[in-house]
């Protein structure tokens, strides 16, 4: 199943969660935290701006993204995975290799 989202939102898929510290302590499961950061799925088509005109989005698929810790509150379930649903603003940027 795809989904396309509508507007400024964008389809994120959160990265993986880190099991072990960077001293080499394994954590639990709830002792996790859900990491910031993830791979954009989707990108809707743009911001209408209040003249009419449609703003185009300045990510796009594939862009490995930052996001607050609150960011992303509408999460879906397609295809059995948990995905991310939030407003381009949300993204404070894209991480660059």
């Amino acid at each position: 199943m795809k989904i396309r989202p509508l507007h400024d939102r964008v389809v994120v898929r959160r990265s993986e969660e880190e099991t072990k510290t960077a001293g080499g302590i394994v954590l639990p499961g709830s002792a996790a935290e859900k990491p910031n950061t993830g791979v954009v799925l989707a990108v809707g088509t743009g911001r209408i701006l209040d003249n009419g005109d449609v703003r185009a989005p300045a990510l796009k698929e594939g862009d490995k993204v930052v996001f607050g810790p609150y960011s992303g509150s509408n999460t879906i379930k397609i295809d059995g995975e948990d995905l991310l649903i939030m407003s381009e603003s949300e993204i404070y940027g894209v991480l660059e290799s």
